[in-house]
């Protein structure tokens, strides 16, 4: 089993897929990685051999941040938006979108499950 980064990659898809089930690596720097290790984008994880596999390993090592580092990076990022105030970091707080969307109709993801406020019932003589 090809294990990277702590993540166990699928052994019936494709390099250039398998790769991206690590956070942190996408399609085309899946075939960055590919193509400086000198291994074909479409051979299968399972058919990988220990050097290809220890090439892989150590190109994502070097140059680029993956997982469990980058995760707090990321948090740490937001966290710091937050501690300052800004715009974005107060949309964080709330929870509602970030990047300018509109919020009347939308942005379910963000806000959650509908919460129904009732109208006011008027007063009967």
């Amino acid at each position: 089993m090809a294990r990277i980064a702590g993540v166990d990659l699928p052994r019936n898809k494709r390099g250039e897929i398998g790769l991206t089930y690590v956070y942190g690596i996408g399609r085309p720097r899946a075939q960055y990685i590919l193509a400086k290790a000198g291994i074909d984008f479409n051979t299968k994880v399972s058919e990988w051999n220990d050097d290809q596999l220890n090439a892989i390993r150590g190109i994502i090592a070097e140059e680029f941040k993956t997982e469990g580092e980058l995760r707090s990076e990321v948090q740490l990022n937001i966290k710091r938006l937050m501690d300052i105030g800004c715009y974005r970091g107060l949309r964080h707080r709330k929870g509602l979108p970030v990047r300018g969307q509109r919020t009347k109709n939308n942005s379910r993801t963000r806000k959650g499950k509908r919460k129904t406020v009732a109208n006011k019932k008027k007063a009967t003589k």
